[in-house]
């Protein structure tokens, strides 16, 4: 797409938001799970974070878009803390027509990332499922930390470690409350192996997997490679596309809406991950406009990837090598971010076939 073609479809992706509806076109036939469902479509609010929407703002956002969920990731959009005022936003969310999932940040004490906004990880996992509950959502998510803990004391292992004692901690109150603990693959954190192993260490009866494909480049993964480890332990999403493209020192990854990206072809990805992900609910997190570069020509780049394998290696070559640049932007940007929401909503709608509502 050019910057041309790009901007114009942002403009209409924007105007159809100010009127409350997206672009009518023809629908792919449903796409079902191995359940006989038709898999549920909704966003994350992360994807259009300089709105600064919370509370009902959000859910009647989502419900404008037709959206079967809405993925809260950010506790202070809930608009309050406090029980019964979440249990209220459900009520308000279900008469919408929306279910709400809720998740935050970052649980391992030990993480370059975690902040004592919510006390300890302890007390942040315990409040966190608290409001889930409150919220009717199934699942917390969380996340451990970001690509720089693989270089911290001790290595990406030491911080998986702390965060599995952080999980144990609430493991009674989850089972208690019936809320599910659901990890992500964060920024380049932890590989879908390292992340099937905490999983296995904590508890499978109570913790599972945000599934990410577009952090999965970060760890030098293919997203598709990454659905099958990680698919069986799959509890939500927050998903984009992405492109990928080789530079002198390795390569650079930028993530894009649905259908602009070049490194995944998302016909085979979906239809594999209604067979391993029945019930789970794909939520649009579009983060666009920048470009990470992963030097992995660099020798100190394989500190942080002690265990890498040749074969992941060069699958991932494989996206790399056939990728072309994409076009950066400000991704901070109101119009830009709602325009990757929206032109998402409609490709996943439109060409692969998901969602209730639409």
């Amino acid at each position: 797409m050019n910057r041309r073609h790009f901007l114009a479809a942002s403009s209409l992706a924007t105007a159809a938001l100010a009127v409350g509806r997206l672009p009518v076109h023809a629908a792919a036939a449903p796409l079902l799970d191995a359940s006989g469902h038709r898999i549920r479509l909704g966003m994350d609010n992360f994807a259009v974070r300089a709105l600064g929407l919370k509370g009902r703002d959000l859910v009647d956002y989502a419900a404008r878009l037709k959206l079967d969920t809405l993925f809260i990731t950010d506790l202070p959009a809930l608009g309050s803390l406090e029980i019964p005022a979440t249990q209220e936003l459900a009520k308000y969310a279900a008469s919408q027509q929306v279910q709400l999932l809720l998740g935050s940040w970052s649980i391992c004490p030990s993480s370059k990332t975690f902040k004592k906004d919510w006390g300890t990880g302890e007390e942040h996992l315990a409040l966190g499922l608290k409001l889930s509950k409150a919220a009717g959502s199934p699942v917390f998510r969380v996340v451990l930390g970001a690509r720089e803990d693989r270089r911290s004391p001790g290595g990406i292992e030491a911080r998986m470690e702390d965060t599995v004692r952080v999980l144990k901690s609430c493991r009674n109150l989850a089972l208690d409350l019936g809320v599910k603990v659901a990890v992500e693959n964060h920024a380049g954190d932890m590989t879908a192996t390292e992340l099937c192993w905490l999983v296995e260490a904590a508890g499978r009866e109570f913790v599972g997997v945000n599934l990410d494909c577009g952090n999965a480049l970060w760890t030098l993964e293919d997203p598709m490679e990454s659905l099958e480890k990680l698919g069986p332990y799959t509890l939500t999403t927050s998903l984009r596309d992405s492109a990928v493209w080789p530079t002198e020192k390795g390569c650079k990854v930028q993530w894009t809406a649905f259908g602009e990206g070049q490194c995944i072809d998302w016909n085979p990805f979906f239809q594999r991950f209604a067979q391993l992900c029945p019930g789970v609910a794909v939520n649009v997190e579009t983060i666009g406009g920048f470009a990470v570069e992963l030097p992995y020509n660099e020798p100190d780049f394989w500190v942080a990837f002690p265990k890498k394998t040749a074969s992941e290696f060069v699958r991932f070559l494989q996206l790399v090598h056939r990728g072309k640049p994409a076009v950066q932007f400000d991704g901070g940007d109101k119009a830009k971010q709602e325009g990757e929401l929206v032109r998402s909503i409609a490709y996943l709608r439109e060409t692969i076939g998901l969602g209730v509502r639409s």
